[in-house]
């Protein structure tokens, strides 16, 4: 469960985030929907730990910011944040399953795959094209099995069949139990993917459904 209770962010003088109050459920998917500039990344960025805020936000019953840093086990994509250009995608995510120590090779080779790309692809990340490195965030943001996902438009660059791949993903993450929070200007993913549809504008809530 995570709780976010009026949560307020002021950035160069502008109201970023206005007294958002939410409560997100493990195995749901919400969706954030708004025009740009409307604090649906910002809202993510917060949750994610990345920016502090006024208000709170309570992350399985620890408080970000006093009891926790971070979310203790998070998958995200936000603003191109993710692999490493220099080396191929398995080298990245070898890299990375360093530091936490909870996903094997065989892991990392699932999440590849399940994406739509090749464990054994020798090319670095620069030689992909935008729709491959998309696709290659979202295995980094999947590999370590996350208990929360927060994805800014997730299928962004991708072609439809790998629309349809991403979405599935999403949908078995969500029976894994995973709570997943994405940004998205797609009505196709909102509609499919969502248990809720949450909608900003200028910082604030305008309403959920």
């Amino acid at each position: 469960m995570i709780e976010v209770k009026k949560v307020s962010k002021q950035l160069k003088g502008r109201q970023i985030l206005d007294q958002i109050s939410l409560n997100f459920e493990k195995g749901k998917i919400y969706g954030l929907k708004g025009r740009n500039g409307a604090g649906k990344t910002m809202l993510m960025r917060a949750i994610a730990g990345l920016i502090r805020v006024d208000g709170e936000i309570i992350i399985d019953g620890k408080k970000l910011g006093v009891e926790i840093d971070f979310p203790e086990n998070l998958g995200i994509l936000i603003e191109n944040a993710g692999v490493l250009p220099d080396f191929t995608l398995m080298k990245n995510l070898k890299l990375l399953a360093k530091i936490r120590k909870v996903a094997t090779d065989a892991d990392i080779a699932e999440a590849i795959k399940r994406v739509g790309l090749e464990p054994s692809e020798k090319r670095k990340i620069r030689q992909y094209s935008l729709g491959m490195k998309q696709r290659a965030n979202i295995a980094q943001a999947i590999f370590e099995k996350p208990d929360l996902l927060l994805l800014d438009e997730p299928t962004n660059a991708i072609d439809e069949k790998g629309v349809a791949m991403i979405r599935e993903l999403l949908l078995t993450e969500k029976a894994r139990g995973a709570t997943i929070i994405i940004a998205s200007h797609n009505e196709e993913d909102l509609k499919i993917l969502t248990d809720e549809i949450i909608y900003m504008e200028d910082g604030r809530l305008v309403k959920n459904e």
